[in-house]
C-alpha cells in the first residue's frame, strides 16, 4: 500500500525507501488558480500567503458580489467559500454559481464555523462539493483542494473524450450517408429518402419527381486524363448539379458516373425544366483541369402521379426514370427524355 504526501501540489508516493514523483498535479497538470471568497481580512491574507506558498495562484473577494464578478471575469479552477457574508448567504453564492452554466463545472469547498449538520447539509444542498469548518488545518484545506482539482480534472477529461466520442459519431454516421468523393448521399441513403418522400406523395397525393442523370462519354474521360482528372470532374459536375437543384430536393450519387435527383411536390413539367437547367449548366461548364474540353450529360425524368404507367413503389419510380435515361442515351445524348 502506498502512502502520498502533497508537496507544492504534487503527490508523491513512498516506495521502496524512496520517494516517487507521480505526474499528477493539480488543475490537470498546471498552476491552479483559487478564488478566497473570506469577509475577515486577517483570515483571508494568512489563508492566501499559506496557499500562495504552496504553488497556487489566489484571487480575493470580500464579499458574495465581487466573488461572483471575480469569476464572470477571470477563469478560477476552485472557490473556497465562507459561508458567512456581509452581502448574502454562501450558499446563495453557491446555488448562483452551480446554475450558471459557464460556471457550475468550478469546485466549491465550503468554510464555516457553523458546525451544525443542518448548515452542512444546506451547502451541500446548494451545490458545494466539499465542507470544511473553522478553524481548519491548513494541510487537511491543501488535501481538500487537491482532492477537488483531481475529481474535476477527471471530469473535464472524461467530458473531453465525450466530446471526442459525439464527434466521432457524427462523422461516421455523415460516412454513412455520404458519398466519399463526391461528398452527396450515397445511395443507401437516397434509397431511404426517396421511401420516405414517396410514401408521403401517395398519401397526401402530392406530386414527386425523379431525375437519373449520366455524364456523356465519361470513359473517355478517365482513358484520356487518368482516374485522378476523372474524380475531379465528377466532384465538378456534383457541384453543379447541386448549385442547380432547389433546397427541397435530394441529390445522390447513384453509382459510378450517374446521379439521382428527387425532387418532392414537383410536377413532371417542373422536372422537366429543373432537368433543363442541370442539361445547360453542365454543358457550359469550364471545367478547371480540362479547360479545353466541354462534357454533356443524358437525364432522364418520371414523375407520379403517372398517366399511362402504373408506379406503386419507388423502384418502379426508379426504373421508370432509367428507362427515360437509356432513351435519351440512345437518340444522341446531351437530351433529356421523359417516361
Amino acid at each position: 500500500m502506498l502512502a502520498g504526501v502533497i508537496k507544492n501540489n504534487v503527490i508523491y508516493f513512498k516506495s521502496a525507501n524512496f520517494f516517487k514523483k507521480k505526474c499528477y498535479t493539480t488543475a490537470n497538470m498546471g498552476r491552479a488558480r483559487i478564488l478566497l471568497v473570506e469577509d475577515s481580512r486577517t483570515q483571508a491574507e494568512t489563508a492566501k500567503d499559506f496557499l500562495e506558498k504552496n504553488g497556487y495562484e489566489v484571487i480575493l473577494a470580500g464579499n458574495g458580489k465581487t466573488a461572483i464578478k471575480a469569476v464572470k471575469t477571470a477563469p478560477v479552477d476552485i472557490i473556497l467559500l465562507d459561508l458567512v457574508l456581509p452581502d448574502m448567504n454562501g450558499n446563495e453564492v453557491c446555488r448562483w454559481l452551480k446554475l450558471n452554466e459557464d460556471t457550475k463545472g468550478i469546485p466549491i469547498i465550503m468554510l464555516t464555523v457553523k458546525g451544525e449538520v443542518t448548515d452542512k447539509v444546506a451547502g451541500l444542498e446548494a451545490g458545494a462539493d466539499d465542507y470544511l469548518p473553522k478553524p481548519y488545518d491548513n494541510v487537511e484545506l491543501n488535501a481538500r483542494i487537491y482532492a477537488c482539482l483531481r475529481t474535476k480534472a477527471l471530469q473535464d477529461e472524461l467530458r473531453q473524450k465525450n466530446l471526442q466520442l459525439e464527434c466521432l459519431l457524427k462523422k461516421v454516421e455523415i460516412m454513412a450517408v455520404t458519398d466519399q468523393l463526391t461528398g452527396i448521399y450515397n445511395r443507401r441513403q437516397v434509397e431511404t429518402v426517396l421511401e420516405k418522400e414517396f410514401k408521403t406523395a401517395i398519401r397526401y397525393k402530392t406530386p414527386l419527381s425523379c431525375m437519373m442523370i449520366d455524364i456523356d462519354h465519361f470513359k473517355a474521360v478517365n482513358d484520356a486524363f487518368g482516374h485522378h482528372i476523372g474524380d475531379a470532374v465528377l466532384k465538378e459536375i456534383t457541384k453543379v448539379i447541386a448549385e442547380t437543384a432547389r433546397e427541397a430536393d435530394t441529390v445522390a450519387r447513384w453509382g459510378g458516373e450517374e446521379f439521382i435527383v428527387i425532387l418532392p411536390q414537383t410536377k413532371k413539367e417542373e422536372a422537366m425544366q429543373a432537368a433543363s437547367r442541370m442539361l445547360k449548366a453542365i454543358s457550359e461548364h469550364n471545367f478547371q483541369d480540362i479547360p479545353n474540353e466541354r462534357l454533356t450529360v443524358s437525364i432522364g425524368v418520371t414523375s407520379i402521379p403517372h398517366l399511362s404507367l402504373d408506379i406503386d413503389s419507388e423502384e418502379k419510380l426508379i426504373q421508370a426514370a432509367d428507362c427515360a435515361l437509356y432513351d435519351a442515351k440512345k437518340k444522341g445524348r446531351n437530351r433529356i427524355e421523359s417516361a
